[in-house]
């Protein structure tokens, strides 16, 4: 699908972690291997059937985090806190993204299961945070992660959204689902997770818009129609 039904976007609402930075830097590993040892020591069992409950939690609840919430009544922010006190050396330093976001007219925010200092952090590694205008963190969302409806309608009012003026943009393709009953634009970016495609394999269901295969070739498409549009 081409760039036009980006034409009335007001409102860019992007995921963080994959998303922002390629996930071929393997951020979020450092992330997992953090909730695993977070787990067996909560826990006092093994890294390997900590690493099992983890993923138990995530298939169940959409976060570990949220299982661990409802199961057992854990506090999140020092579960937040630990899990993210990670280098961030794998990730890159991104001008050329600065610049797109800089040339990219609208609103800009990030829409994140992660916490807020996490955010703030990549966002600064990468040299991007001045082009946001906001952070809508797990903690924003009442501890309920994507993709719950409920997130994305608290977004919405908060920020005084117009669905069909905005566009999601994520690597995890279930995630857009959501964002698409609300009328929104949505772009899957995808990549070598497995787990970030539809699960319906190879099929590209109807809540995804747009393909890209990279953010940065994505967003100088959406420029270059932007820049036509405007010298017609």
């Amino acid at each position: 699908m081409g760039y036009a039904i980006f034409d009335k976007v007001e409102d860019w609402v992007f995921d963080l972690d994959n998303t922002l930075y390629p996930a071929s830097s393997r951020l979020f590993d450092l992330i997992s291997l953090r909730m695993t040892a977070f787990i067996a020591e909560y826990f006092d069992i093994a890294p390997d059937a900590a690493h099992a409950r983890q993923k138990e939690f995530y298939m169940r609840y959409g976060t570990t985090l949220r299982g661990l919430m409802v199961e057992h009544d854990v506090d999140p922010a020092p579960f937040l806190d630990y899990v993210h006190q990670i280098d961030l050396g794998l990730v890159p330093a991104d001008p050329g993204l600065a610049d797109r976001l800089a040339r990219l007219p609208g609103r800009k925010l990030i829409f994140t299961n992660a916490s807020r200092i996490h955010a703030e952090r990549v966002m600064d590694r990468i040299g991007i945070a001045h082009h946001f205008d906001d952070i809508f963190d797990i903690v924003s969302a009442d501890y309920i992660p994507k993709p719950s409806p409920a997130g994305y309608e608290m977004l919405l009012r908060l920020y005084g959204v117009a669905g069909d003026t905005a566009c999601m943009i994520e690597d995890l393709a279930i995630n857009l689902k959501p964002a698409k009953a609300l009328g929104m634009k949505t772009v899957w970016l995808t990549g070598e997770i497995d787990w970030a495609r539809p699960k319906a394999g190879n099929a590209i269901p109807d809540y995804i818009d747009h393909v890209a295969g990279d953010l940065g070739e994505w967003l100088d498409g959406v420029l270059q129609r932007r820049q036509a549009v405007d010298s017609a």
